[in-house]
This record gives C-alpha cells, structure tokens and sequence, in this order.
C-alpha cells in the first residue's frame, strides 16, 4: 500500500468519447463535432477497451475503467491510501492538426475535468492539457485554467513535432512559472513523427520500450537548449517514463558535455545537477526487476531519492494490482516519495498543506 496521505502524482480519468465532452463546447465547434461525425479523439496508443489499457478487475460491464470520481476514489484514495490524486487525462487532443479544434478540445477537456471530476471530490486535482499545435492558444489555455487553484501543473506529451526545449515553446514555461506549475511530460506521441530514430516500427512493444528514448531526448533538449538557464524556477516532471535509463543517459550526457560544452555556454553546470535541481520521476511502472537489492541499487544509481515522486498509474495495467510502493524502497523513502517531494515539486499542493 502507500503512505497514509499520499499524494498520487498520475492517475488517468476515462474520456469515454466526444459525447461526454460536448456540454464544454461553445455552439460553433459542437455543431460542427456533430456534423462531421467526430465520435472519438481516442489515441491508437492507448485505446481504452484494449485489454492492455487496465487491469481487467477495474473494468465495468461497459468495458471502460476510470470513468467516474467514485469509482477512482474507491481504488486510489480508500484501498491505496492516497490523500489527494493528480489526474491527467490522456485524451487525443494533441492528434488534432487544426490549431483551433485543437484549442477548443483543450478547453473542453479541461472544463469536464473540473465540473465531472473535481467539483465532486475535494482530495482530486488536475492537470491542464495544452494544445501545443499553437503556442499562443497553450498560453490562453494556461491563463484561463490556472485561475482554479485545483490545476496543479501543466501536462503534455513526451513525443512532440519538435523538442521541447526549443525558444518558441518557452512562453509557456514562464506562464507556467507565473502561476507555480511544474511540467508534467507524460509518456505518449502525437504521431507527428516516427516514435523511433529508424523511422515508424511495427508492434506495440516497439512504440512502448521507445519511449524512454523520447525522454532522454527531451531531457536533453531542455537542458541543451537553455531553458533552465532562462527559467531556473521551472519544475519538470516525467510521468511514466520509467527510471532505471537515467543513470547511464546522464553519465553519457555529463561526459559529453565536458568536452563539448563550449558550444552550450549557458549550460553552467554538469546536466546530472541540472536534473537533480529541476527534473522528478514518478516510480509508476517502475522498470526494475522484482527483486527488492536490485530496485535498492537502481535507486542509489539515481544518486538522490528527491527525484522521485509516488504514482499508482491507475488504472493502467503495468504493475501488480496492489503493489503500488514497489518492494526495496524504505520506510523513510515510502514518506519521502509518497509526500515531501511531491509537495516539494507541487507549490499548489503545499499551499493546501498549510
């Protein structure tokens, strides 16, 4: 189980289709999802009814997991332990090519949120989806959710159309600074380009075990391209992205830097401080073998326990069921993941705290 009080850094409410979400729209954009048939924004990398979405026990006669406040409460907050829950919907918005549909089904997403979801239970927070298709439109996005003090950080997907380190993306992080949310870079794709260097793969497993390399790569181009040197109060959290390629990416990463960091003046310091300093990780799915020694030393390879943030993942099927605090972590890091470096990350959630 988790700490008593834990504070769940990802859990993903269901969007069962574009009819839940059509009360949010204004008149023009619901017309015009209902005259094209619109039925869905369902991602192909996470189809909601594939048995590889949730665990078959969480599932409803419906064939949906998720769908309510109740029925997440019940699992994360009554049987888990957890006292507050950061959800974050993965839903296809960032499939839409059309800036403006893309805009409207950002708010629309980010409206049910609040009237379905955290109006209906005080312990649920939320992440606000940003059309990243404009960034302008993200910023809006931000401005205008951020005013309900329940949103809690900024969420988007780890594959883009471009790094995420690059200038034109940075207004978005001083608005998010400006309103004390960290980033939230969630594992996912906006298929805009090959989830793999070699170009598209074939299977599902492909995309899956790519996505660390999308981190890395994010990681990198954050740092690289001088964000933290122009935003040092920006928070980065990576959420599902596993752990365990962390150590050997940044021992590669501070070894090159060394010899080419002429080229980065404005990166002072070696990128493993850089990630200490501004990067967290949530343990869910933990991508370490069973064995309790082996996920103590994949921890130590970390080289600090601030980074890492308790998540259930509910109501995905990567873990075992109830073993939601993997075996190997200790008594002091079950509290210190589950509740002091979530709300050393959160500055909204400290606000609630006090």
């Amino acid at each position: 189980m988790a700490e008593p009080g834990a504070i769940d850094c990802d859990v993903h409410p269901t969007v069962p289709d574009n009819k839940a979400l059509l009360p949010y729209f204004d008149e023009f954009w619901r017309d015009s999802i209902v005259s094209r048939g619109i039925n869905s924004l369902e991602s192909i990398s996470y189809p909601t009814k594939s048995p590889l979405t949730s665990r078959p026990e969480w599932r409803g006669k419906n064939g949906y997991a998720a769908l309510s406040p109740a029925e997440v409460t019940a699992q994360v907050c009554d049987r888990w332990q957890a006292g507050t829950a950061i959800l974050n919907c993965l839903y296809g918005v960032q499939l839409v090519y059309s800036e403006d549909m893309a805009k409207a089904f950002c708010s629309a997403l980010n409206d049910w949120l609040v009237k379905e979801w955290l109006d209906l239970d005080p312990r649920l927070r939320g992440s606000i989806v940003v059309p990243m298709q404009n960034v302008e439109y993200a910023v809006d996005e931000i401005e205008r959710c951020a005013k309900d003090k329940r949103f809690v950080q900024v969420l988007v997907l780890c594959m883009q159309e471009l790094p995420l380190g690059r200038r034109h993306f940075w207004p978005i992080y001083a608005a998010a600074i400006r309103h004390g949310l960290p980033l939230g870079i969630h594992a996912g794709s906006s298929y805009r380009n090959p989830v793999t260097a070699l170009g598209w793969p074939t299977w599902y497993i492909e995309d899956y075990a790519a996505q660390s390399q999308g981190f890395q790569s994010q990681v990198a181009s954050l740092i690289t391209e001088g964000v933290f040197a122009k935003h040092p109060e920006l928070k980065v959290v990576l959420i599902e992205s596993g752990v365990t390629w962390l150590p050997s990416f940044l021992w590669r990463f501070d070894k090159f830097w060394r010899g080419l960091r002429t080229e980065v003046p404005w990166v002072d310091r070696a990128p493993w401080e850089l990630v200490r300093d501004h990067f967290r990780l949530t343990i869910q799915p933990l991508d370490a073998p069973d064995d309790p020694h082996a996920v103590e030393r994949a921890i130590e390879h970390l080289r600090s326990d601030d980074i890492l943030l308790y998540a259930s993942d509910y109501p995905h099927w990567q873990f075992d069921g109830d073993a939601v605090m993997p075996a190997g972590i200790s008594p002091e890091q079950r509290r210190k993941f589950a509740i002091d470096n979530p709300l050393a990350t959160y500055s909204r959630l400290r606000e609630d705290a006090r």
